[in-house]
């Protein structure tokens, strides 16, 4: 992806950032024309852009190359982030008007399905980006529903409730992450989504803070992918290298902040220590990875706002 269209994607969404804060409160979303729809797919293209260009992430493919990913590199996940762009622009249009219920949980399952097929037929069957269409794709959605009422909190909680009701045409397939969780006795994505994303608004909290406090954005932003790393039951970690690649990641992540962060000397020095073992293990976190594209997806809403009048009389 050229840098001139990811900023056009940013300028579209920052947009429509400014037309929903403007328009205030409404509590039933809002209409979505079809450059409404193209805002919010690019937002998420630019977020999933933004995580895979983001250098040095531990273990993960970033800018100097694939990390623990033999099959997976740079040009591999942008590539796989603009087959995307239709998928997200389509749960847009297809949550426009509409509440969480068991319907519209089968669309956006139905909708995410094609976006697999595009991401594999991009990746020559590689899995780039199965859990971030799940992560983004909940929360774009709840970004239509909630509209002009809508907060990191409500966001967050309304993806949750959307992810809670049940796929009836889900089909039955073994993924790592499901393995993971059985042998691991772990929620995985689906009880983080369930749960209202507890691991996105952590990083949407650290991303802010960091900028506030004067970090440079990719520091910030590393710091939020740590404070993430440090607490998350990742599956692709327990998967790739069990529980002792997620002890190494949780405690490499705690060591890395506990120097200052990202933006230490001695905080680049751990980073890239932990980068090191984790290689070793041949261990990727990528459901962390996953959370901080969620997050850097949210990052134009606003942090908290009441949710509005008429959701709230609708989930009474």
């Amino acid at each position: 992806m050229h840098v001139d269209l990811l900023e056009v994607d940013l300028l579209q969404a920052d947009l429509l950032e400014a037309r929903l804060l403007e328009a205030g409160p409404s509590g039933a979303g809002f209409p979505v024309s079809n450059a409404d729809a193209d805002a919010i797919a690019g937002r998420a293209v630019a977020a999933l852009v933004a995580e895979a260009t983001l250098t040095p992430k531990p273990g993960l493919v970033d800018r100097r190359g694939p990390g623990a990913h033999a099959d997976v590199e740079l040009a591999t996940l942008l590539a796989s982030a603009e087959a995307l762009r239709p998928t997200f622009a389509e749960i847009a249009r297809a949550s426009a008007g509409r509440w969480p219920s068991p319907e519209l949980r089968e669309d956006l399952a139905r909708i995410g399905r094609d976006g697999e097929r595009r991401m594999f037929a991009v990746t020559g069957g590689a899995n780039t980006h199965r859990g971030a269409i799940w992560a983004l794709g909940l929360l774009a959605a709840a970004r239509v529903l909630e509209g002009a009422g809508g907060s990191v909190e409500t966001v967050c909680a309304t993806a949750g409730r959307i992810a809670r009701h049940a796929d009836r045409f889900a089909p039955p397939r073994a993924t790592n992450g499901a393995r993971a969780c059985r042998a691991y006795g772990v929620s995985g994505a689906r009880g983080e989504a369930d749960a209202g994303f507890p691991h996105v608004r952590l990083a949407v909290a650290t991303l802010r803070a960091r900028r506030a406090a004067g970090a440079a954005e990719d520091h910030a932003r590393l710091d939020a992918l740590l404070s993430v790393m440090a607490r998350l039951d990742d599956t692709c970690l327990l998967h790739r290298g069990g529980r002792r690649a997620l002890r190494v990641a949780r405690l490499g992540a705690r060591a890395v902040l506990g120097t200052g962060g990202a933006a230490t000397a001695e905080g680049q020095g751990a980073l890239l220590a932990l980068d090191r073992r984790l290689l070793a293990l041949n261990a990727s976190p990528g459901g962390v990875a996953d959370m901080l594209a969620a997050a850097l997806f949210l990052d134009g809403v606003p942090e908290h706002r009441s949710p509005a009048p008429l959701q709230a009389q609708r989930e009474m």
